[in-house]
């Protein structure tokens, strides 16, 4: 073992690690720490060389083992203990505690590889940019078994990212010893994508040093990644007590360990700065004591803006007749034109194909810093839009078909919709996930599906689903506006549809103002007898119905179109439904836990008197690729005639010759303004 190359100010810095995860166990024991803590105890030197070797201007992002990481590249060890003492001065006010840290470019995250891709994206941020910070990205051995991390290399090795992986090997993977967990040459996982790898330990302090060293240099002067790996071992349990390791293992790593070297080479200077280490944690802690936590108020203070509580303002509306799919090819080529922070991502998006539904048609030639095509990695590239929209980037990162979504549901619910309150307001994510959504196309199982529903769950993101009575201009321009993440919902069926088909002879169609306008369809004299509320893609289906209905039954329905499925607002249906009593909602989806129940319900909350309910939705079994099946299995016309019919004829019968409520007429509002400059009013 050398240690020429190690400054006293090294030593110092791995024993002020060290010093902060025993106080952490010996805390986290009285119960003045709640959750879990993962120290780095024997790994401190790791993190004094790799971390150390970098500038403020560089990024780090890190894993539930992070403190050494974090007190290395920050320096900001008070903060460290604070956060979890769940203090307000603590990092992110304790509400990130030992796994979720976030300070300047710091960044961890308690789940194996979850932030590999975010790291690439804030390496392709610093690429795009022209700067000369590159990426540090901490995994351990065990992380090798996730499939997103080689998503990463991937990335990384095509675009030749600034970014430096440094995979700290400690032999075990929480209590699974290596040879259990990790197949083949560790080495050669990341060679297969052409990317360099390096070896260290922390025995060989020189070497290590030297190394880091060299790889932050590489990387920074070469712009590529490099694979740097890091053999060690932790002294201490995984957490705060499971440890199952032969005694006599852990006592050959205890006398080998640099620190207890240290301290036997140097016992003088050792108890020194080892003293000086333990006054100040105390004088720390003493003065956090009686430190206040932060409020409920402060930290579920909502950061969107407050929808004002008046009645909705309906309009006509106003459609510029084309086809969907080129109103949204003119929209982001405009888009791209003006905001030069705005990045279109996704699989085949190139020019000339376009992507699979030629939204992209002809981006790439205008726009060709802007518009990037990336191989099949859903994880990968919503995780890099997650990083792109950390650094202040404007993505929209394409899913080709909707049900490809689920591949990235750890990068949406684990990464996007937390980093603003976990890592407290510190950041934001404004990224936009695109998915092409829904059946009738003849595509099958895999290719078809409805998921709206498990994306609505999803707390501080946006859903919108386009429909064929809005343009998607005036949506994709509110969405740019977002400070948070946003899912938008193409169905596929809509994308050749000309905006305004289908509204029935007789009904006229209206919106509300604001971000995201609610559609009304309604008869222009007679009331309704029935409130429907849809979204997305089922419009055309209901349109046909409602003629269906008013032609050959006699029965008008009041047709509300929502644009955003979350969060909800139900404001524009209210007045309808206190007059027909009658709600039926139509969604693509199968209906249970689904979107109609979410409607249903919060217009029960929301509603002064009791009305009837029906739910149309797809059936819960995949999607067939059979036409004839297909059109079976989703709501079609002919089930929704059939359904509305019998659900209107049942609540008459039961409410008998005085029924309580009422109809109501077509909205009040301006009249239609005569056609101009080629939009109409439908």
């Amino acid at each position: 073992m050398t240690h020429q190359a190690v400054s006293v100010a090294q030593y110092r810095e791995a024993i002020v690690i060290r010093e902060v995860e025993q106080a952490l166990l010996r805390l986290f024991a009285q119960g003045a720490i709640a959750g879990t803590v993962h120290t780095c105890v024997g790994q401190e030197f790791s993190a004094v060389a790799n971390a150390g070797a970098l500038s403020p201007r560089d990024f780090v992002t890190s894993n539930h083992r992070c403190h050494g990481h974090f007190i290395s590249f920050s320096k900001n060890w008070r903060g460290l203990l604070s956060e979890l003492l769940a203090k307000r001065t603590g990092v992110c006010a304790g509400i990130g505690s030992s796994q979720h840290l976030c300070a300047g470019n710091f960044y961890s995250n308690g789940i194996q590889a979850s932030l590999a891709p975010v790291a690439c994206g804030f390496a392709l941020a610093a690429k795009l940019a022209d700067t000369d910070a590159i990426v540090m990205s901490f995994i351990g051995e065990g992380t090798l078994g996730e499939g997103v991390l080689y998503e990463t290399f991937n990335l990384a090795a095509l675009w030749d990212l600034p970014l430096l992986v440094v995979c700290e090997n400690n032999g075990y993977s929480q209590s699974t010893p290596q040879q259990l967990a990790v197949a083949g040459d560790i080495a050669a996982r990341a060679a297969a994508f052409g990317i360099p790898v390096m070896h260290s330990n922390t025995w060989d302090l020189d070497g290590l040093f030297a190394n880091a060293r060299s790889a932050c240099e590489y990387v920074r002067r070469e712009r590529k990644p490099l694979f740097h790996i890091v053999a060690t071992y932790r002294l201490n349990a995984h957490s705060k007590g499971d440890d199952l390791r032969h005694a006599d293992e852990l006592a050959h790593y205890a006398a080998i360990d640099p620190i207890h070297q240290f301290a036997e080479r140097e016992p003088e200077l050792y108890a020194k700065v080892l003293a000086e280490v333990q006054r100040e944690l105390d004088e720390h802690l003493s003065a956090e004591r009686d430190r206040p936590e932060i409020s409920y108020h402060e930290y579920t203070l909502p950061d969107r803006g407050v929808a004002a509580d008046t009645k909705p303002v309906w309009r006509p509306a106003r459609l510029d007749k084309r086809r969907q799919v080129h109103l949204l090819v003119e929209f982001f080529d405009e888009l791209l034109r003006r905001d030069r922070s705005a990045l279109f991502i996704g699989e085949d998006v190139l020019s000339p194909y376009g992507g699979a539904f030629k939204v992209a048609r002809g981006l790439s030639d205008a726009h060709p810093k802007q518009v990037i095509t990336t191989p099949i990695s859903e994880a990968g590239i919503v995780g890099l839009g997650i990083g792109l929209a950390m650094t202040g980037a404007k993505p929209y990162v394409e899913i080709m078909f909707g049900d490809f979504i689920t591949l990235a549901f750890d990068q949406i619910v684990n990464n996007a919709s937390k980093v603003f309150h976990m890592y407290n307001r510190k950041a934001r994510c404004p990224v936009v996930v695109r998915a092409a959504m829904g059946g009738r196309r003849g595509y099958g199982p895999t290719h078809s599906q409805t998921l709206d529903k498990f994306l609505v769950g999803i707390d501080n993101v946006r859903v919108v689903a386009l429909n064929i009575l809005i343009d998607p201009k005036q949506l994709y321009s509110s969405i740019h506006l977002e400070r948070h993440p946003a899912i938008v919902i193409e169905n596929k069926a809509d994308y050749g549809r000309k905006l305004g088909s289908g509204i029935p002879n007789a009904f006229k169609c209206w919106h509300t103002d604001g971000d995201y306008p609610c559609v009304r369809v309604a008869h222009e004299s007679r009331p309704p007898d029935v409130t429907i509320v849809t979204y997305g893609g089922m419009v055309s289906e209901v349109l046909a119905s409602i003629a269906e209905l008013a032609d050959n039954h006699g029965l008008i329905c009041d047709a509300f179109i929502l644009s955003s499925i979350c969060p909800l607002d139900l404001s524009p249906v209210l007045d309808s439904l206190a007059h027909t009593g009658l709600l039926a909602t139509i969604e693509e989806g199968s209906g249970f836990a689904g979107i109609g129940s979410e409607i249903i319900a919060a217009a029960n909350e929301l509603m002064p008197a009791a009305f009837r309910s029906l739910r149309i939705a797809a059936d819960p079994v995949p999607i067939p690729s059979v036409r004839a099946l297909e059109s079976e299995v989703l709501p079609s016309k002919a089930r929704i005639v059939q359904q509305v019919r019998a659900f209107i004829q049942h609540e008459a019968v039961a409410r008998g010759p005085n029924p309580t409520h009422r109809s109501s007429p077509m909205p009040a509002g301006p009249q239609a303004a005569p056609n101009r400059e080629g939009l109409q009013t439908c």
